[in-house]
């Protein structure tokens, strides 16, 4: 047997777990003040919408819907972008943001088959296995520091300055995912100079945008790798910005030096999508494609993507004002700097078992939890177990 996924098995347990009161902040997903997942108006109308012009159901493109490449283009580089106008970065609709990612993985392997995988320590669990899958090696540089409960930006750079040319080194555009500790303006600029000098090939994944400090705002590191003119690998997801999960809405982005290398990139591109699943699937790429395009709708997205980020913000103030009464000799204010839906919250391992084992609450081993699991009507019953176990 092979052991049980580290994020989806703790849903598992959560699932067959009898106690009432019990919380799951392992889960990566967005709920509501009521515990409930969202299903966003901005959704609804472009369904409705695509119903009144309902017809056949035939096969996509290989790289996806035409209309929701364009969307996300713009969405990520911006409509006036120049490497748009010069033509030099390609989308494929993806199965998701992990879809993308793998797409990524599966054509650098083609095309730089020697070249080393970088990714931030720690990072998303599931990173390191779709480049390993992909058959590349995959290392580790500096990103956390527990200590200051933030970037250990002096180890990260340090190390990227050391690593060989042509290396991948995948960067969490905003929101990281599990620490929720974003680099500054400052910190970036940095970064992009020595990925751009020593001929690094950046793969930024943005699975939150929105969530940290807005659409605009969360996109602009993108951006500027873009205009920095290397080479740049983009993925990006809806499943949370939209509630769109089980759609498995992604694209791959990559932008080229030129136009005519950005047209041959796309149809080496399309042959990995070929013999991985032939194209995606139509309803989720329609949905948001109908809702980027539609100002009216565009308008209500953006209304309804800026509460659920209020609301995880108005969950760390909350859960970090609570400890102090509960827990006064614990200092948790660094919850409140981080970014997106997840806190790298302290917790030990022996910590998170006690949670799980006493209380019926569960989090990743590592301490990450889902601030957006939190509600009104958890969240007391959340600080008191966790300031039992501290």
């Amino acid at each position: 047997m092979a052991p049980r996924d580290p994020i989806l098995g703790i849903t598992e347990a959560y699932n067959a777990d009898k106690n009432p009161k019990k919380a799951n902040l392992g889960v990566g997903v967005y709920y509501d003040d009521n515990g409930k997942l969202p299903l966003l108006e901005c959704v609804r109308k472009a369904e409705a919408q695509l119903m009144e012009k309902t017809g056949p159901r035939g096969y996509l493109p290989i790289d996806g819907l035409a209309a929701y490449d364009k969307a996300v283009q713009d969405l990520v580089f911006g409509a006036d972008s120049a490497v748009i106008k010069e033509k030099r970065a390609i989308t494929a609709q993806a199965i998701g943001g992990t879809g993308a990612l793998k797409l990524g993985a599966d054509f650098l392997k083609r095309f730089s088959p020697d070249a080393q995988v970088w990714i931030s320590d720690p990072s998303w669990e599931n990173h390191r296995a779709l480049f390993e899958s992909a058959g590349f090696k995959v290392n580790s540089y500096p990103y956390y520091d527990a200590a200051s409960k933030g970037v250990n930006f002096a180890g990260m750079l340090d190390t990227l300055k050391t690593i060989p040319a042509g290396s991948v080194v995948l960067l969490h555009a905003c929101c990281h995912n599990p620490t929720g500790a974003d680099l500054t303006d400052d910190q970036w600029t940095q970064i992009i100079e020595v990925v751009t000098t020593r001929g690094l090939v950046p793969f930024l994944d943005m699975a939150y945008q929105g969530f940290g400090d807005g659409i605009e705002s969360d996109g602009k590191v993108v951006r500027r790798f873009a205009d920095a003119g290397g080479p740049v690998f983009i993925s990006n997801s809806f499943s949370k910005s939209f509630s769109l999960y089980g759609e498995r809405v992604g694209a791959l982005s990559i932008v080229a030096t030129s136009a005519d290398e950005a047209a041959r990139v796309l149809s080496q591109l399309k042959r990995v999508i070929r013999t991985n699943y032939s194209n995606p699937p139509i309803h989720g790429g329609q949905v948001v494609a109908t809702v980027l395009a539609t100002p009216e709708l565009r308008a209500l997205w953006e209304e309804e993507l800026a509460a659920m980020r209020v609301r995880i913000r108005e969950m760390r103030q909350a859960f970090v004002e609570k400890l102090k009464a509960k827990a006064p000799g614990h200092n948790f204010d660094f919850v409140i700097a981080q970014r997106g839906m997840f806190s790298y919250s302290g917790l030990t391992k022996p910590q998170v078992d006690r949670l799980r084992e006493e209380y019926s609450i569960y989090a990743v081993d590592t301490g990450r939890i889902c601030v957006a699991a939190l509600n009104s009507g958890n969240i007391d019953y959340v600080v008191d177990a966790v300031a039992k176990v501290l």
